[in-house]
């Protein structure tokens, strides 16, 4: 699958477009996470366990919207976009959508 946030392939011509698919995850705060993220907001530094937390839902939400693309037929996913929103009280979904195409 190839996955771009451009809006064509160089060198390759679209066949075909299945349209819009995405793929979501939601997420919540652990505890321990909590803790450790407010020492690090008293003396400073990466906040390793929610980048680690956001990486493990843009895989998932990745993985999820390559397969809705698979079902379709499609082999390549184009112009794609990242979002984030607050769903809950420390809970967070991590969306992504493209174009879903045929490119040969």
């Amino acid at each position: 699958m190839l996955i771009t946030n451009i809006e064509y392939l160089p060198g390759k011509e679209i066949k075909e477009h299945y349209g819009v698919v995405s793929g979501s995850s939601v997420r919540a705060k652990h505890v321990g996470r909590d803790i450790a993220a407010s020492f690090k907001n008293i003396f400073g530094g990466e906040l390793k366990g929610y980048t680690e937390l956001l990486s493990e839902s843009r895989d998932e939400a990745m993985g999820r919207m390559v397969a809705q693309a698979e079902s379709l037929g499609a082999n390549a996913i184009l112009n794609v976009r990242f979002s984030t929103s607050s769903v809950a009280a420390g809970a967070a979904e991590l969306y992504v959508y493209g174009t879903a195409v045929k490119a040969e």
